[in-house]
């Protein structure tokens, strides 16, 4: 007995479990990941480069975004930033909500990033208790894994992080 008739089946099954409002970025009609962040009135910077797929509950902002492994850079300053390999969080006009799976490293602590708030020109990332605002300029360009703006010893121009310091929001 072949295994191709069960296999089809199982597959057939499995997408239909699929919601109809889940867009995801390996079909050829989708938009990228960040695309889908600049709909969204996001710079494509808040993403490091190297997102595989992603899911997205439109009726619910609820999204997900998959990396083929964990990815951790260094920031100008002392920044140290750690994305899982599946991030996820609520995503609305200029507002990523219940965001999990960012960490930064803020002196010798590691924080989760909860929310991200774009005002203006500027974008404030929440820790909880504390928050950083910076320039959506610092966010045209995408990281990269491993070596952030500084790979191969070349520094990106638009890599400034580090100037602005955490302070606290209440």
């Amino acid at each position: 007995m072949s295994l191709f008739p069960i296999l089809t089946a199982s597959f057939l099954f499995l997408f239909s479990l699929t919601p109809p409002s889940t867009t995801a970025s390996t079909s050829n009609d989708s938009p990228t990941a960040y695309t889908l962040l600049q709909s969204y009135n996001f710079p494509v910077g808040i993403l490091p480069k190297g997102v595989l797929s992603y899911d997205l509950d439109k009726s619910t902002g609820r999204f997900h975004a998959y990396f083929d492994k964990s990815c951790t850079f260094s920031l100008q300053g002392s920044y140290q930033l750690d994305y899982k390999s599946t991030i996820s969080g609520v995503i609305s006009e200029n507002k990523i909500t219940r965001l999990t799976g960012v960490k930064v490293r803020v002196l010798f602590l590691w924080l989760n990033i909860v929310e991200v708030i774009r005002n203006g020109d500027e974008l404030e990332f929440s820790v909880g208790i504390t928050s950083a605002n910076f320039g959506i300029e610092e966010f045209y360009e995408s990281p990269q894994c491993g070596c952030g703006f500084d790979c191969n010893g070349l520094r990106l121009e638009s890599e400034s992080l580090g100037r602005n310091s955490f302070v606290s929001s209440v």
